[in-house]
């Protein structure tokens, strides 16, 4: 069963910074397009950063110069490394892995799956 794993949600000052990582099981990951994504109280979900398998990123307008998402892909790990922190930014946080990230990049999904994580949770005060 494939597992994503979120961790390094927290509370933090605004100005503040984190580091999340997401930690995949997938034997496929070297190949999947991997992306955050994060969720208000009240709001729908919505893309943060993505990176492809090639090491294409994109960023959510919201978030860009801010947040930086890298991966590993000998560790099977994704991290999104958050800076100047926003109480705007206070969400649950997501890890993706498959079609919905490649279609958010603009790239061919080379496998047709979809896994979520559970989230982690970041809360951002003034």
């Amino acid at each position: 069963q494939v597992q994503l794993v979120e961790s390094g949600g927290g509370l933090v000052q605004a100005g503040g910074s984190l580091r999340l990582s997401c930690a995949a099981s997938q034997s496929t990951f070297s190949v999947d397009a991997i992306g955050w994504y994060r969720q208000a109280p009240g709001n729908q979900r919505e893309f943060v950063a993505g990176i492809g398998a090639g090491g294409k990123t994109v960023y959510a307008d919201s978030v860009k110069g801010r947040f930086t998402i890298s991966r590993d892909n000998a560790e099977k790990t994704v991290a999104l490394q958050m800076n100047s922190l926003k109480p705007e930014d206070t969400a649950v946080y997501y890890c993706n892995a498959g079609v919905t990230t490649a279609q958010a990049l603009g790239v061919v999904a080379l496998l047709r799956h979809d896994y979520w994580g559970q989230g982690t949770q970041v809360t951002v005060s003034l």
